[in-house]
This record gives structure tokens, C-alpha cells and sequence, in this order.
């Protein structure tokens, strides 16, 4: 895959998180995917976890200023907003690795040092 086609697979994942589309999200997840939190947990199950998440977070967004992409890597800075949470407000870099047409790692950073 080229640059950009990779740097589209993480976007439209992104976008699925944002419309709380949990079925469209579990079609761009590999099979192995892991997500890997501000804590450097990683959690194997985010078919189900991604659905909790959504329950619990119903207005959770997250919007990228700055996407760059090396090799099968895609870097996006930005900040996430929650109104009923405030713990997940605020800056952030995500991390997705990609292969083929689908997510297998999606790595969170906070950047503000209250979380």
C-alpha cells in the first residue's frame, strides 16, 4: 500500500470511533488487533471493549491536526473531547499500525499532564 492509502485506513478508523460505529470498527480491525492506552496497557479484546467504550462515552471524539505516515505507521497529534469525562479531553497522539486494508495496533498518548 502507498502512503496515502495507509494514512486512509487510520482516518476512516478514526472516523468509526467518532460516529460510534462499533460494527464498521470491527470490520477495520485485524484480527490480532490490540489497542495499547496512555498506560502502556494492552488490551486484545476491543470488539467488545470498543462497545463498552462507546456506552459509557457517547460523545467521544477525536480530532487530528497533523497526520503523518512512515512505511505502515500512521502518527496523528490532536485532541480528544468527552464532556462527561474530562479525563479524556485534551491533547493526544494516536498511533495505528496498519496491514492491508485494516487496523492491527491503535496506540494513545495524552499529552496533558492532569490524565
Amino acid at each position: 500500500m502507498n502512503a496515502f492509502d495507509v494514512m486512509m485506513v487510520a482516518l476512516k478508523f478514526n472516523e468509526k470511533i467518532n460516529q460510534q460505529d462499533h460494527s464498521g470498527l470491527v470490520k477495520l480491525m485485524a484480527d490480532d488487533h490490540i489497542f495499547i492506552d496512555y498506560a502502556g496497557e494492552i488490551d486484545s479484546n476491543m470488539k467488545e471493549g470498543w462497545r463498552q467504550f462507546f456506552e459509557r462515552y457517547p460523545d467521544y471524539r477525536n480530532i487530528f491536526t497533523s497526520v503523518t505516515v512512515t512505511d505502515d505507521v500512521v502518527v496523528m497529534i490532536g485532541y480528544s473531547t468527552c464532556s462527561n469525562e474530562p479525563r479524556l479531553t485534551g491533547p493526544s497522539i494516536w498511533m495505528a499500525r496498519v496491514r492491508g486494508e485494516q487496523v492491527a495496533e491503535w496506540r494513545v498518548t495524552w499529552l496533558d499532564p492532569r490524565n
